[in-house]
């Protein structure tokens, strides 16, 4: 029998809600990327690792399995193979933080740039396409090979425009549109995805393995959730990149005020004490 698969069983509040956290997740990874140009070194490294965890983390995975808890088949329970799940979390991590390391240290090159987006598109429909196969069900899945495709070539595109974005937003207003830009594509992606999928029940549902989103997912999502609430005030407190320049001005100047006043000195030779100047006399 053929089921009747909801992607909205709770309405708009799941799909509205995966929406605002993919936009909170991509505006903070946004933010960090332009911290990470602002910094050398391994201080460099480590706001980009920030940026990975706030877009494939809180951007990508916590918006697809929010997005999940509105998906329902009629007749048949729905449990997450628990591995799978925590894997395709790694996976979207993994992904966009080798994206941002590619276009970041490839100076935002073409190449660079096109690679990275590619890698980091295949890498999200992977963790996609994963995390559908975790759901276990007492049901026959299958997918439309051409609504994959196009959720495929959606992600690489996606992925291909938010990694422009990390070289090009900087100021506070143009992350914030650009955030709004990469939560519609994440989540165009995410249900694109998602309508390609057709389930059919079996005739005589049996036991489903796995663990409820409720005890899973939930607690899961809210460790990331967490993480990203403090990588956000690690962001509010450190200074921003116009500060670090000002700061950076300010030492040149000084420096170039010391050598200068060296240089003098050496020209110049600073004047005799008078009680020296009358015994150089006597002599």
């Amino acid at each position: 029998m053929t089921s009747a698969v909801n992607h909205f069983t709770h309405g708009l509040l799941t799909p509205v809600l995966a929406y605002v956290m993919s936009c909170m997740g991509s505006m903070l990874g946004l933010r960090l990327t332009a911290q990470a140009h602002a910094s050398r070194g391994g201080t460099r490294a480590r706001w980009l690792l920030g940026a990975a965890v706030s877009i494939g983390g809180t951007g990508i995975w916590v918006m697809h399995f929010i997005a999940m808890m509105g998906f329902d088949v009629e007749g048949t329970q729905i449990k997450y193979d628990v591995p799978l799940t925590a894997a395709s979390a790694v996976v979207a991590i993994v992904v966009v933080g080798t994206g941002l390391f590619l276009v970041s240290y490839g100076r935002g090159r073409l190449p660079a740039l096109l690679g990275g987006g590619l890698l980091t598109g295949l890498g999200v429909a992977s963790m996609h396409y994963l995390g559908m196969y975790a759901m276990n069900m007492s049901a026959h899945v299958s997918y439309d090979r051409v609504v994959v495709a196009t959720s495929v070539g959606i992600a690489v595109v996606a992925a291909t425009v938010a990694l422009w974005f990390t070289l090009r937003v900087k100021k506070p207003i143009w992350i914030t549109a650009a955030a709004l830009v990469m939560g519609v594509a994440v989540a165009g992606m995410h249900y694109t995805g998602m309508f390609a999928m057709h389930v059919t029940v079996d005739p005589e549902p049996g036991v489903v393995a796995g663990a409820d989103a409720l005890d899973f997912l939930v607690p899961l999502m809210t460790v990331i959730s967490l993480i990203t609430l403090t990588m956000l005030l690690m962001v509010i407190l450190s200074p921003s990149e116009e500060e670090l320049h000002e700061d950076a001005e300010l030492v040149a100047k000084l420096e170039l005020r010391r050598r200068t006043a060296q240089q003098q000195q050496f020209t110049y030779p600073a004047p005799m004490p008078r009680q020296r100047q009358m015994q150089a006399r006597r002599r």
